[in-house]
């Protein structure tokens, strides 16, 4: 009873975290409503979303009723994710356009098709229910390992601009609420790809940490020019001190002697 439970308690406490992940694009796709057009995002995202949200809800179905809090969650996610595709598709230019629909097809037509061919005519049971587990978790595997693109590029640029803190919270807080109502329920599938996923969700949020309030040796090089020009200064004026000696000294004499031939010239010509 006590596991039924919190169960259902870490099952409503997933689709509320969810439904708050899945809204996240809302800002990316407001922009790209007022300005019409996708600039350089992707379409990728929204369609594997789409089709791993398909896949969890046909596995789900197979769980006899257990799985209904996954249906529910996944069955937003789907509207959702369709929402993001049909204004990618009509904001896109036409390459980004073409594109979109190819993998669309390719993935969620035939792939999903594909899938629910193989699981019905070749398994039964609790065969079916290992085949597309085994399938959604690597998948979701898959899903949970993208972000290590962007880790990259956070510790290559020492910025943390593309990768925002609240989505690595809320996306960890998700893969930690569902590992526990994986555990709950028993269900291996639902579990392992959450270990990922909140580990994967707390190096992101370290990296924030480290690199948000990183400070670049920038002191160094702003202080070195300034190092240098004052070393630069001193050197100037030490030097200049006794060289403007020399220059005042030497060209008067060599003034005078010029003006010494001059004079000797001229009257040798006025002899002349």
């Amino acid at each position: 009873m006590a596991l039924n439970v919190l169960a259902f308690t870490f099952g409503i406490m997933g689709n509320i975290i969810s439904f708050i992940v899945f809204l996240a694009p809302v800002p990316t796709f407001v922009r790209i409503c007022k300005k019409k057009s996708t600039e350089g995002f992707q379409s990728l995202p929204y369609v594997s979303a789409l089709f791993s949200a398909m896949l969890w809800i046909y596995y789900a179905l197979q769980k006899d009723g257990s799985g209904f809090l996954l249906i529910t969650i996944n069955s937003v996610g789907c509207f959702i994710e369709t929402i993001y595709i049909i204004l990618f598709i009509t904001y896109a230019n036409k390459k980004a356009r073409i594109s979109t629909l190819k993998v669309l097809g390719l993935l969620n037509f035939l792939g999903f098709a594909a899938i629910i061919l193989v699981c019905e005519l070749l398994t039964k049971g609790s065969n079916r229910e290992k085949v597309l587990g085994g399938i959604c978790v690597g998948f979701s595997v898959c899903v949970f390992a993208a972000p290590l693109s962007i880790m990259r590029v956070v510790i290559r640029t020492k910025s943390v601009e593309f990768m925002p803190f609240s989505l690595s919270l809320f996306l960890t807080l998700s893969a930690i609420t569902w590992l526990f109502y994986g555990l709950a329920i028993k269900d291996f599938y639902v579990a392992l790809p959450n270990i990922m996923g909140a580990f994967l969700g707390a190096v992101q949020m370290i990296l924030y940490v480290i690199y948000k309030y990183y400070k670049a040796p920038k002191t160094d090089d702003t202080e070195k020019p300034k190092t240098v020009s004052d070393h630069s200064i001193d050197m100037v004026k030490l030097v200049s001190t006794p060289a403007s000696g020399d220059i005042t000294g030497h060209p008067q004499t060599h003034g005078g002697d010029l003006e010494g031939q001059m004079e000797k010239k001229v009257a040798n010509q006025i002899q002349i």
